[in-house]
């Protein structure tokens, strides 16, 4: 089932694609797989998250037929980074021409870096926000903390752990734990199971021996205080990949990347550069 609405004169259409998985479609032009970072549910968003997931997609949609597909709910245990780009290449294969452009954000780079690598001919080009071929020691541990946290029902103490690492400094970090306290139960989904099986999922997932193996155009996008990314994997990454390029945004954390100005512009020239 598929319906459009308006929102703030984006028109957005929504449905559910390949397995299960909920998408919004806007914008126009040359299709983008947007995949998301971790959410508390798998199912279609609903006011404030949508909002807000729909203020980040805007400048993509500018200038791209945006598609934000989100990972298919009921995932089982023991999940792997390789279904989940399993699941994205079904969709691409049912729904887009390929090979397309694909920007996964956090956790969905992740995915998008995986389906890169056993999906070559689904991706044209390839942008990661905050995203690497593993996670950074402090980003792992901080992830398992949270899902311990939520595993044992303490949804405000796990969203303050989780927002706080999304800063870029201890004031920053200071800031946002109250908030991600307020917003524990919505930001953890109540303890879905989806998002501590991603969690697990991402925990896993370590593509450092296949990058050479990628040679698809990609651009990494960081943050030179991200927390999730520490130990230069950002660096590595870049150097391991044939195509590869790395930007690192100056004094910007893991949200500040996400929320900057300057994003939507330095990744569509990047998707739109010749050769």
């Amino acid at each position: 089932m598929r319906t459009s609405v308006r929102q703030k004169e984006l028109v957005v259409r929504e449905g559910v694609v390949g397995p299960g998985m909920a998408y919004l479609r806007t914008g126009a032009g040359a299709p983008l797989l947007y995949l998301p970072g971790l959410s508390g549910d798998h199912r279609a968003p609903r006011g404030s998250d949508r909002a807000f997931l729909l203020r980040g997609v805007r400048p993509f949609a500018a200038v791209r037929d945006v598609w934000w597909v989100n990972r298919r709910p009921d995932l089982e245990p023991g999940v792997t980074m390789a279904d989940l780009a399993r699941d994205y290449a079904e969709a691409v294969r049912a729904e887009l021409d390929p090979p397309v452009d694909v920007l996964g954000v956090s956790t969905g780079g992740s995915v998008a870096l995986q389906l890169a690598a056993d999906h070559p001919a689904l991706v044209r080009r390839l942008v990661l926000v905050c995203s690497a071929c593993r996670l950074g020691p402090e980003g792992r541990e901080g992830q398992r903390r949270v899902a311990d946290l939520a595993v044992r029902g303490e949804l405000r103490r796990g969203g303050g752990l989780m927002m706080s690492m999304a800063g870029r400094g201890p004031v920053s970090r200071r800031l946002l734990w109250p908030l991600g306290w307020a917003m524990g139960p919505a930001l953890l989904g109540h303890g879905d199971p989806d998002l501590l099986r991603t969690i697990e999922a991402e925990d896993a997932f370590d593509l450092s021996e296949r990058l050479r193996e990628i040679e698809v155009p990609t651009l990494l996008v960081g943050g030179d205080r991200d927390r999730f990314y520490t130990g230069g994997v950002f660096e590595e990454t870049a150097r391991l990949l044939p195509n590869g390029r790395l930007l690192t945004y100056e004094g910007k954390g893991h949200a500040g990347v996400v929320m900057s100005r300057r994003l939507a512009h330095d990744v569509i020239a990047f998707l739109d550069a010749p050769g």
